[in-house]
């Protein structure tokens, strides 16, 4: 039998980058019918790159915080199970554990439990916060990826988490979305009141300046236009999610011993992504409720980065202050650096092509989707999914996924099938690839 990878260990924190990245933008290549260019061509188009302009990432503010704790917001609330429905709501994942009653009073929790995605939606920014550290000026976020462990413990009614968070490290690259890009990564730790480990997260951010991503426009030459769906597709569509949301409702799990290599998982849908989708998926996060958490910070740290200015481009920033009186004036989707999530013009100022949604959204989906079909004896230990493409307005995402390994004494102490899941949208474009370990009773 194949063998599954270990749970992935954090990696080893990367030398910090230089204070400035700056790139010149690449000019036109000269139209030629010849395989290689004469010399005046290439002194030519040498001497019109450099007349162009550079463009810079000021990360002056970075180097600094790498390695060291954080500060962040902090939920004032224990979760109640109107914080649970809301959420499976919003994330379109039927396990009648998370929101009916009198199923789960029959099942081994004797109640309603959280699913462990929930662990993103009791934090505070979308699970960001530990990468998105250092104050750099005109810039934008968009999530690369996440990795997740999960260490058993449930999220129930009544359980307040608690959060660790700390800068892991970053590096700078150049790309055609935006030219110089940082990619930086942070770790949360959740624990519950009363100090159990519930899960650690290692997050990817991309920042990049929302100008040069705006000026490049790469989505808008690559995505289309928004896809207008037929009576007949839509039917399509709404019978495969209908399909899966029956899939395994009453729980069933597999067993390790009768699943093997090339398994394919039942497929899943989820769409048309609209303003409306986007809309209530944000709403599920409770930070993003008035009142909702406090700040705090990490002892001993002269400078612990709690909610400082991440230098948003002008037109997303937060009004703290005004906050304390107006709620929309720290309402990600009247102002600050959500609006683009639900508002197409400011999708372009961000180098979008239309309104799309949310990183955390994408990394909660494959948890929830691994989970249902693991059953209520089986639970996802680890996953790391990396985000390759939006989910756009108009668009819907397919979930489709293999058993690739086996592995019956596993680190973690109990049997593993690790699995292969990429989520796509009605093109072919890959949203996500996600290779993940999830426990299966014997």
């Amino acid at each position: 039998m194949a063998t599954t990878r270990k749970a992935a260990a954090p990696a080893a924190k990367a030398a910090p980058a230089a204070k400035k990245t700056t790139a010149a933008k690449a000019a036109p290549a000269a139209k030629t019918t010849r395989a290689t260019k004469t010399t005046a061509t290439k002194a030519t188009a040498a001497k019109a790159a450099a007349a162009e302009p550079t463009v810079e990432l000021d990360l002056s503010d970075v180097d600094h915080r790498v390695g060291k704790p954080i500060g962040g917001g902090q939920l004032w609330d224990p979760c109640s199970t109107s914080d649970i429905r809301r959420w499976v709501m919003a994330m379109d994942y039927p396990n009648p554990l998370h929101w009916d009653q009198e199923f789960a009073r029959e099942s081994r929790y004797g109640g309603l439990v959280a699913p462990q995605s929930m662990a993103v939606g009791l934090d505070y920014g979308h699970g960001a916060a530990p990468a998105c550290v250092g104050h750099i000026p005109n810039s934008h976020l968009i999530f690369g990826g996440e990795e997740w462990w999960f260490y058993g413990a449930p999220v129930r009614p009544g359980d307040t988490l608690f959060q660790d968070r700390r800068f892991h490290d970053y590096k700078v690259a150049d790309t055609k979305f935006a030219g110089p890009t940082m990619f930086s990564r942070g770790d949360t730790t959740h624990r519950n009141q009363n100090g159990v480990l519930v899960a650690r997260e290692r997050s990817t951010a991309i920042r990049y300046l929302a100008e040069e991503a705006a000026k490049r426009g790469m989505y808008d030459n690559s995505v289309g236009e928004l896809k207008r769906w037929t009576a007949e597709e839509l039917a399509e569509v709404d019978a495969l999610r209908t399909e899966w949301l029956h899939s395994n409702r009453l729980g069933v799990s597999p067993h390790f011993d009768e699943v093997k290599v090339g398994d394919k998982l039942p497929r899943r849908v989820i769409g048309p992504h609209s303003i409306a989708s986007f809309t209530t998926e944000y709403r599920a996060f409770l930070f993003n409720i008035w009142g909702t958490f406090r700040w705090t910070a990490p002892e001993g740290i002269k400078d612990p980065w709690v909610y400082q200015d991440p230098g948003w481009t002008e037109g997303f920033g937060f009004d703290e202050e005004g906050a304390k009186i107006d709620p929309r004036l720290r309402d990600g989707l009247y102002v600050g650096p959500s609006r683009g999530h639900i508002d197409n013009e400011k999708a372009g100022e961000v180098g979008m092509a239309r309104a799309y949604g949310y990183g955390a959204t994408m990394g909660a989906w494959c948890t929830d989707y691994l989970a249902y079909w693991a059953g209520n004896d089986g639970m996802v230990r680890h996953t790391k999914a990396d985000f390759r493409l939006p989910a756009f307005e108009g668009d819907v995402t397919y979930f489709d996924a293999e058993i690739i390994g086996k592995e019956a004494q596993s680190v973690w102490g109990v049997p593993l099938v690790q699995v292969e899941l990429r989520l796509t949208d009605q093109n072919g474009g890959t949203l996500v690839k996600c290779v993940a370990e999830v426990e299966l009773p014997f």
